[in-house]
């Protein structure tokens, strides 16, 4: 009798307790849930009203549903102005800036992480200093330097700085150099592997799941960047698909909403569409790189 009685309370708190665990997590899950569409809403909103008639947007603004639904505002906006320009733009910028941030990002990050020099770990903290200061602050001595190379009205005022500066990128390239067993360095030093060799062929085969992360966060960030394509380009037949749309909205922004909400649309979708591909990769990588506890 004496047993039962001491396994009761002990049951019933543990019920109790799990109750608790239960209910918390119910709330956590209520909380997120609400926070997640917060921030979808307004991307829903956009999509649904870029298939909105005018008629319907002067009638009746609030409306959630089109009625009826069309693909006008969709054909309007791209053929109004230059998309498929501004879209081949883009691509190409994305794809160099990439392509080169990807290299010099994984040699700076291996050569912080694995060469010892004098003046190294003074040299990176400086270097990811950089980092804290707003793009904003140099915008100016950037504009001038440019102009001094001649690049302004030029992709390549996008494209090689972009290559050449990326303090995030080294820092992320570095951790995961220090995440890869010196074992493996060691093994092909003996075999006779140079530094340079060993880098390609050993190294950066192992890199490849935060290259891939880091290629999907350059490509964001680059077909986002909007300030210094508006200071630096003025052709239109150089504009990228942020500043094409920026202008798309002057014309049009205060007429047909709809409009301006398909060509929002048209110049979203492909990150959109690279984010939902690659956030889990992402999110493993930077989980794997030591982020959390290095």
């Amino acid at each position: 009798m004496a047993a039962t009685d001491t396994i009761a309370p002990a049951t019933l708190g543990d019920r109790q307790a799990r109750t608790g665990r239960t209910l918390r997590k119910v709330g956590l899950h209520v909380v997120l849930l609400g926070a997640g569409l917060a921030m979808v809403f307004p991307f829903v909103w956009m999509l649904l009203t870029s298939f909105k008639t005018l008629p319907q947007l002067l009638e009746d603004p609030l409306s959630f549903l089109p009625n009826p639904w069309t693909i006008a505002n969709y054909v309007q906006a791209w053929t109004s102005v230059p998309f498929g320009q501004a879209y081949l733009n883009s691509a190409y910028i994305c794809l160099l800036s990439v392509a080169g941030t990807l290299v010099t990002a994984s040699m700076a990050g291996y050569a912080f992480a694995r060469i010892e020099f004098k003046g190294a770990k003074a040299l990176f903290i400086v270097f990811l200093a950089t980092q804290m200061i707003p793009k904003q602050v140099t915008l100016i001595p950037f504009y001038l330097l440019m102009s001094k190379f001649g690049w302004v009205d030029s992709h390549l005022s996008l494209i090689v700085p972009a290559m050449l500066v990326n303090p995030f990128a080294v820092f992320l390239m570095r951790q995961f150099v220090l995440t890869l067993p010196k074992e493996l360095e060691e093994a092909a030093r003996v075999d006779g592997c140079g530094r340079w060799r060993m880098f390609w062929r050993i190294v950066l085969p192992n890199l490849r799941p935060g290259l891939a992360a880091l290629a999907i966060i350059v490509a964001l960030d680059v077909w986002n960047n909007f300030l210094f394509p508006l200071v630096l380009l003025n052709t239109p037949d150089l504009f990228t698909v942020p500043l094409l749309l920026t202008s798309f909205r002057g014309q049009f922004g205060t007429i047909n909403y709809g409009l301006v909400m398909a060509a929002s649309a048209i110049a979203t979708v492909p990150m959109l569409v690279a984010f939902v591909i690659g956030q889990r990769k992402i999110i493993a990588s930077l989980a794997s790189s030591g982020l959390g506890g290095r």
